[in-house]
């Protein structure tokens, strides 16, 4: 990676906090940052990176603040980027927001962090949870400087070895978000599933753990193709994970953080058969009323039960006089946000139910002009995946031979979740 300097500017370009990390770059190069940024406004879409005298300027902005590095040599962008983020991420958990004034208020324990983070231009330590034993905002009162925790120099930067829990547990849950795109004439334009595996563990020692799924790629290589098995797409894994262990034998091993984290994230490009499939009739009386009926059908298994289902109907900016009838649920005119939120609690599968809304349109207004926004439906279904995605076991393993418990849910949730309308 190798950063030469890292600024916190406010929106102005004036430099809040500064950190040199390699001296082969002159500080004053961050002064021509904004005048560069200016020159460039009229670009339809703006780089992230500006290249000028020979110096690399790689930024994000957060809030209302610029993150920068700057570098002379040919440095991992990505890593850049990585880093960048995982400092906003950081700060966030010590500060709870990332904003101008936090930054004003906090300068000596962001010094002491950017400290830890990177190390002549490389990155260090960045698990917040490590990086909160000994940073504290408190300050440390003690003349001597305090022991850095073993994690620190340990080859598992991300957990303690002195962790205690009277019970241990450890909680999965798979979460699915269902994105999808339907046309007028009710085809599928565009359909796929974007998942995560989560945990929450509560786990004494350094414990070995180990993740069986039904991976299509692990059955075949196992001679069980013709089982029930889901074929992961884009799968991004905590640095805990054994990447080798994985890319050799499909096998999903690590000893993990404590407490919540995002073990893994996959994506299916797959054709997904609407959960909730909406239809809708929108009759129009020259341009005095408007009538909407719409129909909403679950399409999963019986046994399942969708909770909390909004299907939100755009409406016309000027219309008033609301009247609403449902088979279940209620419908609540939101002039805001000029749309109709048809609320059910629950919705179980295999049902159908309709709502009707009638408004006034007292001003004659080309409708036309501004378009007919899709239909968007927000769900959540628990104990369903749309995938089939299955943890087949967890195993616990740890030096003192503790029992745990592991438990597993499985959620799915809607996505960008759109249905047009004519």
């Amino acid at each position: 990676m190798s950063v030469s300097a890292l600024f916190i500017l406010d929106l102005k370009g004036k430099v809040l906090i500064s950190r040199n990390y390699r001296g082969d770059v002159d500080m004053s190069a961050i002064d021509k940052f904004m005048t560069l940024m200016m020159d460039r406004e009229d670009e339809e879409s703006l780089s992230p990176i500006i290249i000028h005298g020979g110096v690399n300027y790689m930024y994000i902005k957060h809030n209302n603040l610029y993150i920068v590095t700057i570098s002379k040599k040919n440095a991992n962008v990505a890593l850049v980027f990585t880093i960048l983020h995982k400092i906003v991420e950081v700060f966030i958990e010590y500060f709870k927001e990332m904003e101008e004034e936090s930054i004003r208020d906090n300068f000596v324990i962001i010094y002491e962090l950017l400290d830890e983070l990177i190390d002549f231009g490389y990155p260090q330590t960045t698990d917040s949870k490590i990086l909160q034993e000994y940073i504290t905002q408190e300050g440390q009162k003690l003349e001597i400087a305090p022991k850095p925790p073993p994690a620190i120099t340990n080859a598992v930067s991300w957990r303690s070895d002195n962790i205690k829990y009277r019970k241990n547990e450890v909680f999965l849950d798979v979460i699915e978000s269902v994105n999808l795109l339907v046309n007028v004439n009710g085809n599928v334009l565009r359909s796929e599933i974007v998942g995560s595996i989560k945990m929450r563990v509560f786990l004494s020692g350094m414990p070995e753990l180990r993740l069986g799924l039904n991976d299509k790629v692990l059955f075949e290589n196992t001679g069980r193709g013709k089982s029930k098995s889901v074929e992961l797409e884009d799968v991004k894994f905590h640095q805990c994970v054994r990447l080798s262990r994985f890319e050799n034998d499909r096998t999903i091993s690590f000893i993990p953080p404590d407490g919540e984290f995002e073990l893994m994230s996959y994506r299916l490009n797959t054709h997904v058969k609407p959960l909730i499939w909406i239809e809708s009739v929108i009759e129009r009386h020259s341009h005095s009323r408007v009538e909407y009926m719409i129909k909403a059908k679950s399409q999963f298994k019986r046994r399942s039960t969708a909770n909390n289902v909004d299907v939100i109907i755009p409406v016309p900016s000027d219309a008033d006089s609301p009247k609403f009838k449902t088979t279940v649920g209620f419908a609540k005119y939101m002039p805001e946000k000029n749309a109709v939120v048809w609320h059910i609690k629950s919705f179980p599968g295999g049902k159908e139910f309709l709502m009707r809304a009638h408004f006034n349109l007292p001003s004659v207004q080309a409708e036309e002009a501004e378009g007919r926004p899709p239909i968007s439906v927000k769900f959540e279904i628990p104990y369903f995946t749309t995938s089939g995605i299955q943890v087949r076991y967890l195993k616990i393993i740890e030096k003192s031979g503790y029992q745990a418990l592991p438990w597993v849910r499985y959620i799915t949730q809607n996505g960008d979740y759109q249905v047009r309308v004519q």
